[in-house]
């Protein structure tokens, strides 16, 4: 406010200046208190104090004639016709990497299940709409990999003939013994994130997963020899449908998943559906 009083008063004295004695410029600098009256017949400047001397004083006064037309303005932003003002909230696109999580599973809808893993990467490349009231809206491609594993004594098995997998027991005399089937993923994610106020928020959406691949693997050991054997080329569904929601704070967040589509087609397996996976995430 200072800065444009001393220019309003430098600009008011300039022009009274130059119709009386146009050699004549007062400077005055750092005021500490600049009052301006302008009545119908002229215009007084009062400057009361300055930088390192709060006795300064200096009033200055004068007549206007019929032709005079002085506009003021306090607004020292509208000295700069060239710069504009940007809303701080104002709607736009961005490109982010973000939501790297892994959680464990709650439960799934087979019973021989033991219990079940989901890492992955929400986005690797997605494309955010902010909106100016706290919303963002996101679309991207990401990764996904998720893990059962049976409960002892079962194992995994598959008639590569018919490619028809099965549930079997391990032989006798095992130990360290393991069955996995695991299922990665492309994901598409669609999301909704909230701004709750602060560094909270709360993310809802959805996720299309392209299973690109899927192999079962079983481990065990007998006396000293270790088998590892591997299936591939599982009749899993290609493409199959994520809900998820999350609470972050500054990044950090709780997030959980289902995952209702089977992951064998029909007649393929079990009917491993239902998933519930509860688990922490970063950059969210």
């Amino acid at each position: 406010m200072k800065k444009s009083t001393l220019i309003v008063a430098a600009m008011l004295t300039a022009l009274a200046m130059s119709a009386q004695s146009p050699d004549t410029v007062t400077v005055i600098d750092a005021p500490n208190q600049v009052i301006i009256t302008e009545t119908t017949t002229g215009t007084s400047v009062k400057v009361l104090g300055q930088k390192n001397d709060n006795s300064y004083s200096y009033s200055y006064s004068v007549q206007h004639s019929s032709n005079d037309t002085v506009h003021t303005t306090s607004d020292w932003e509208l000295n700069y016709p060239f710069k504009k003002k940007v809303k701080r909230n104002a709607p736009h696109f961005s490109i982010e990497t973000k939501g790297i999580y892994i959680g464990g599973g709650l439960g799934t809808s087979y019973d021989l299940v033991n219990n079940s893993f989901n890492w992955g990467i929400l986005h690797i490349m997605g494309v955010n709409y902010h909106t100016s009231h706290g919303q963002v809206f996101s679309l991207g491609v990401g990764f996904d990999q998720k893990r059962f594993s049976l409960k002892r004594p079962n194992c995994f098995v598959m008639d590569e003939a018919t490619n028809i997998v099965g549930i079997s027991t391990y032989p006798d005399e095992v130990r360290d013994r393991s069955s996995v089937l695991t299922v990665d993923a492309l994901q598409f994610p669609l999301l909704f994130q909230q701004s709750l106020g602060g560094d909270f928020h709360i993310v809802l959406g959805g996720s299309m997963n392209w299973n690109v691949s899927a192999k079962c693997n079983t481990h065990y050991k007998i006396n000293k020899t270790t088998y590892d054997v591997s299936y591939r080329g599982i009749k899993q569904h290609k493409i199959t449908f994520d809900v998820m929601g999350a609470l972050s704070f500054d990044g950090l967040a709780i997030y959980c998943r289902f995952s209702p589509s089977n992951m064998f087609k029909q007649g393929f397996g079990p009917e491993i559906k239902n998933t519930w996976t509860l688990g922490g995430a970063v950059a969210l």
